[in-house]
């Protein structure tokens, strides 16, 4: 169910000058704490219903204030704990506020896409490295979900999508743009199947670990060949291979290649090379078929979360988000040669 309450937010939060004050003067505090005190005004370019951003001139460049609402109230922690597991491998927080769900970071450099450099070579290159963090966090999978990171390992989803079927609101049933009856009838008939290939994932040779969700050439900093992730609202414990599913169709959508294009299978044999220690190639490709077949449902639940936590009347916009990506587990995926029939994220 999607009902408001204490525990939303949303831009109406975000732009309420009592809770900008608040949260601005955390942030002044920890500046000068760390040596690096406000050298400008604060400016917020980034303002959604699930996250606001402040970009903070600080003496010597930059810091970025973020804040997420309770869909996402995972990240400041699991900021925190992988600033402390893979420090190389992410942007490192200065200060983190778990109740108030605030992060302050210091400033990345370029993302891939601002870099201009998000060729088929570098995004090889930047899935090689994704897949060397989730490798090296695969051990903390436990602690990442007591930390409160959804887990959607796959021995779970199964449960965790029969929910979601059943959840009319957020599905929009009966409403435009919702998930049809005769939809959500293929989809629950699908269900063993579903769960088959969940059983196949979670009995494979490749642990669980952590999963972006949203991995795309503006969610990581690129300098010097150095790769740094960021932006862990929509992350979960979940295959790792799920990573692919936005990742590929973003840089289809990028590049300008359809689904099922070389360019694409090269990213994913990049990507699955990371992991030749835990399978054989034919094994990893059977795992990453299992994994982008299931991947849909999984990021329809990550939406749920997402607007579970933002204001009502700010959920219209993105509503069909839900409905949308579980509609998605009908069409083909991102490897497919056929065209795929919805736009996606």
């Amino acid at each position: 169910m999607l009902v408001d309450g204490p525990g939303t937010s949303g831009a109406a939060t975000w732009q309420d000058q009592r809770w900008r004050d608040a949260a601005l003067s955390w942030a002044t505090t920890h500046l000068e704490r760390v040596g690096r005190p406000l050298a400008g005004g604060p400016e917020q370019p980034h303002v959604r219903a699930w996250s606001t951003v402040f970009r903070l001139p600080v003496r010597g460049g930059l810091a970025w204030l973020k804040s997420v609402g309770p869909g996402s109230a995972q990240e400041p922690p699991l900021a925190e704990a992988l600033g402390r597991w893979v420090p190389d491998r992410v942007v490192v927080p200065l200060a983190v506020d778990r109740e108030r769900r605030l992060v302050l970071l210091p400033d990345g450099g370029p993302t891939l896409r601002a870099a201009g450099t998000g060729g088929p070579a570098a995004w090889e290159v930047m899935v090689r490295d994704h897949a060397r963090l989730q490798i090296a966090v695969a051990p903390h999978a436990d602690a990442m979900v007591a930390l409160g990171v959804p887990d959607h390992r796959p021995e779970r989803l199964p449960a965790l999508v029969a929910e979601l079927l059943a959840d009319d609101e957020a599905q929009l049933v009966g409403q435009p743009g919702g998930l049809t009856a005769e939809v959500r009838g293929q989809l629950r008939a699908r269900l063993g199947n579903y769960a088959d290939a969940c059983g196949h994932l979670a009995g494979g040779p490749v642990p669980g670990s952590l999963q972006h969700d949203d991995l795309h050439d503006a969610n990581v900093f690129v300098a010097a060949g150095r790769h740094r992730f960021f932006d862990w609202g929509d992350a979960s414990v979940g295959h790792p291979f799920l990573v692919l599913l936005v990742a590929l169709r973003m840089v289809a959508h990028g590049l300008g290649v359809p689904h099922g294009d070389p360019v694409l299978v090269r990213l994913r044999d990049a990507y699955l090379d990371e992991w030749r220690s835990f399978g054989t190639p034919g094994e990893l490709r059977e795992l990453c078929v299992l994994a982008l077949r299931v991947g849909p449902l999984q990021r329809a639940l990550t939406w749920r979360r997402i607007l579970h936590g933002v204001h009502a009347d700010e959920r219209a916009e993105w509503a069909d988000a839900v409905p949308g990506w579980t509609a998605e587990q009908l069409a083909p995926g991102p490897l497919s040669a056929e065209p795929d029939r919805h736009p996606g994220d």
